[in-house]
């Protein structure tokens, strides 16, 4: 992948993604001598195998004693990355005006450390407590064979990743009051996955939004440009009240949601306005993998190559779409899923709810459709890969690349350079049970006076099919057993992606119930139907 809820709502469009793309930890060893620095003494004769317990305490102890001191030179000698650790633990005292440490190790597992840091923060005259847990690994050095700790930036604060430091000053932003579209506030405690974006909403609305700063301890991530995530505050500032779309009661649905797997991601918006209903990332690396998660979406993309058939005349929901074993495409090969029977005589609604590839395949190559049909269909149609939408916050607006050659047929089932966003999957299944496309955005436009994105939207006649053709799926397709036991008007879409490098392939799946959509990805494997089909169902029950 690159760089990827039932709610008391009105009415609304969920996607979820579980997955993603990752962050590895950081432990990079010296250029130098792959052990760090020289100052903490040399080992008497080189050891191997894990660090044995006597060891493990006395670099520890000699690690924390330094850091306490805050003799961060020495304190990295202890590391096997001396030159990182040494620039964050400097930063620690002079950048983030931390002083007073003490640091109490609990009992060591194996070669793992846990500890807990108390210290305190000053500046300008106003300070406060600090205090944490983390812990460290202490590994065997490659040359010379000391015991050393296995250098992360997590060592000095769980929260920081590779490029992070800290610092303590007045605010870049002011804070804000974000609160949803009930007039109820969002905070990170309430609503945990919510603290990404709502770093970023204050990053970009802070100013607009009236308040003043104040003073704090922050993670500045110097790699990325992501806004600094607070720690803590020394001195408030006046917070500006942010009013956003969120619905409170849909954020507490999808916060419970993306539970149910690790790296997954929730975005949900309203089909009549665009409007960003829920959004959550249940990830380590604070990635909002909701609005810029860039994956294959797998066979949902079929609502959007659906789309092209029809609106070009290649044929209709009732139209012939013949699903034979495999289809070949200019000397690639495409096959269905395991044990799914041929059906020469099937109908588009057959193969869509069937989620037939090679159905799609063999259609893709009638007149008058061409390399660039399927980029129009979701350029003009669906609104995306144009890279103008403007929610508020960053965000990828997909990416559907006019291509020849086999990438050209694996578009069409949501594979090859074709890439989207949970957000994008949203906004493609309200485009496509309404008709309509309007941009999703999470902070109004009035606000600031961006401009939304335009697309021209479906035909009516389209739409219609379209969103019988999620019905059948649901009810009789490879959906019908991921959305069995909800009732009223729904809907839904199954797909699979495979990806490079991973043994196991992509889940995607999309639904609809009366008002509300949701679609999702998780990288636990198998068919749509099977992983991120019950994610969906979950959503749906509680907010339809």
């Amino acid at each position: 992948m690159g760089k990827g809820v039932r709610v008391a709502v009105i009415g609304g469009v969920f996607a979820v993604m579980v997955g993603g793309a990752g962050y590895g930890a950081y432990n990079i060893v010296s250029a130098l001598n792959g052990d760090g620095g020289g100052t903490g003494g040399v080992a008497a004769e080189k050891k191997s195998g894990p660090p044995e317990r006597d060891e493990v305490e006395e670099t520890t102890a000699k690690f924390f004693r330094a850091w306490e001191k805050g003799s961060a030179a020495t304190a990295a000698s202890y590391t096997n990355n001396d030159g990182a650790a040494e620039q964050l633990l400097t930063a620690f005292g002079d950048d983030a005006h931390i002083t007073g440490v003490k640091i109490t190790p609990g009992a060591a597992r194996g070669t793992t450390v846990p500890y807990t840091v108390q210290a305190k923060v000053a500046y300008e005259g106003k300070s406060k407590p600090l205090s944490y847990k983390s812990e460290l690994k202490v590994v065997r050095g490659l040359t010379t064979g000391r015991a050393l700790v296995d250098w992360q930036p997590s060592v000095v604060h769980p929260e920081l990743k590779k490029e992070d430091t800290l610092v303590t000053e007045q605010s870049a932003t002011p804070p804000i009051e974000a609160v949803g579209r009930d007039g109820s506030e969002l905070t990170k405690e309430k609503y945990p996955s919510l603290g990404p974006v709502l770093d970023a909403l204050r990053d970009k609305y802070g100013e607009k939004a009236g308040g003043a700063p104040g003073v704090e301890l922050v993670i500045r991530h110097v790699g990325n440009g992501a806004p600094d995530t607070p720690l803590l505050t020394l001195a408030k500032g006046k917070p500006g009240k942010l009013t956003t779309t969120i619905s409170p009661g849909a954020q507490a649905a999808a916060e419970k949601a993306v539970k149910r797997f690790a790296q997954s991601s929730v975005v949900a918006v309203k089909p009549s306005t665009g409007e960003v209903l829920a959004v959550a990332n249940n990830r380590t690396d604070g990635f909002n993998a909701a609005f810029q998660g860039e994956a294959a979406p797998g066979s949902t993309m079929k609502i959007i190559t659906a789309a092209m058939l029809i609106d070009n005349g290649v044929t209709s929901m009732n139209g012939p779409a013949p699903c034979p074993d495999t289809a070949v495409w200019q000397s690639q090969t495409f096959k269905n899923l395991t044990n799914m029977k041929p059906d020469e005589s099937a109908s588009l609604a057959n193969s869509f709810m069937r989620s037939c590839n090679t159905a799609f395949i063999k259609l893709i190559d009638e007149k008058p459709l061409t390399n660039a049909s399927l980029t129009q269909e979701a350029e003009q149609r669906f609104g995306l890969g144009q890279d103008n939408w403007k929610t508020g916050i960053a965000s990828f607006d997909g990416s559907v690349p006019a291509v020849d050659g086999p990438d050209r047929a694996a578009g069409a089932i949501g594979q090859g350079q074709v890439q989207m966003s949970p957000l994008n999957m949203a906004s493609v299944t309200a485009t496509a049970i309404t008709g309509a496309f309007r941009q999703p955005y999470l902070v109004s436009p009035k606000l600031d006076g961006r401009e939304l994105a335009q697309a021209q939207g479906l035909r009516g006649s389209t739409a219609a099919q379209l969103k019988q053709m999620m019905r059948l799926t649901a009810t009789q397709g490879t959906a019908a057993r991921a959305m069995a036991g909800l009732g009223g008007d729904i809907g839904a879409k199954t797909g699979s992606a495979e990806v490079d490098g991973n043994a196991k392939s992509n889940s995607w799946f999309t639904g609809f119930r009366n008002d509300i959509a949701a679609a999702a990805m998780t990288e636990e494997g198998g068919h749509g139907g099977d992983a991120a089909g019950p994610i969906v169902a979950a959503v749906l029950r509680t907010g339809g």
